[in-house]
């Protein structure tokens, strides 16, 4: 019985989380006509038809290109940033670095709504307002991102550094053959993060993309309430923002695991 307690607590806890998702990939696969539970249960029913309607009245597509746009170039600058700050947070030495990191890190206390006024006020002055840039660039420094990297550069033996620039390599080329390299794992578990936390973002996309071109998948779908559209097509379109998800974790589930595996390796 000891040795049963813990199965069937994940079992239970598995359960609770992949039990919303089943209901909703069932409501959408329901007959059109705002059919839910019990009905949705009755697979024999399932159709394609809600997502036909979804696609086809409302301009899902240009939303989803909207969210992909956002969250792919948000992965690739923030991690590009991140790792680079952490690298010289971790193994450069200059005056003030204990107090600069910790500065940076401390804006992790002051919650993002304290801060989207002053945000949306300097990104209009600027002109970004319902554009890319204006929607990705206030994104990109993430303090979470630059800690991260840094707890897991500063474990890496100061040899391969020293090895390197004895070797006659720039900094950038120690950054790019040595530092890159080593923290694929690291990076890999970041940029599904970052990719969850852009592509479910919700507020900053509502704020600063005002037309209707400019919604993102999470924000357009959310409209789709205030419309004559029933809860089966809503359903299928939270069951089409969910696909990207699965893929990208299935493509980095390798790395996630190397990242977990050597997470308690010390230097």
């Amino acid at each position: 019985m000891a040795r049963l307690r813990l199965p069937v607590l994940l079992a239970l806890v598995a359960l609770v989380t992949v039990t919303p998702f089943a209901v909703m990939v069932l409501v959408a696969f329901a007959p059109p006509g705002g059919r839910t539970l019990p009905g949705a249960l009755d697979v024999t029913r399932a159709t394609w038809q809600n997502f036909a309607d979804v696609l086809g009245g409302a301009d899902v597509l240009r939303w989803a290109l909207n969210s992909l746009v956002y969250s792919l170039v948000s992965v690739v600058l923030i991690l590009l940033f991140a790792s680079m700050a952490g690298y010289a947070f971790a193994k450069k030495r200059f005056p003030g670095r204990e107090v600069l990191f910790w500065a940076f890190l401390a804006t992790l206390m002051v919650p993002f709504q304290a801060t989207l006024i002053p945000y949306y006020l300097l990104v209009a002055e600027l002109g970004g307002v319902d554009t890319y840039w204006g929607l990705i660039v206030p994104t990109l420094a993430n303090s979470q991102a630059v800690f991260l990297m840094r707890q897991f550069i500063v474990q890496l033996p100061d040899e391969l550094f020293e090895a390197a620039r004895m070797d006659g390599a720039s900094e950038w080329r120690v950054y790019t053959t040595v530092v890159l390299p080593l923290i694929r794992p690291v990076l890999a578990t970041l940029g599904v993060f970052v990719f969850l936390w852009h592509w479910n973002d919700f507020l900053w996309p509502l704020v600063i993309g005002q037309s209707e071109a400019m919604r993102t998948l999470t924000v357009g779908l959310a409209t789709l309430e205030g419309e004559n559209v029933t809860i089966n097509q809503i359903m299928a379109g939270a069951t089409i923002t969910v696909i990207p998800c699965l893929l990208v974790f299935g493509l980095l589930q390798r790395y996630l695991t190397d990242s977990i595996a050597t997470s308690g390796m010390k230097a």
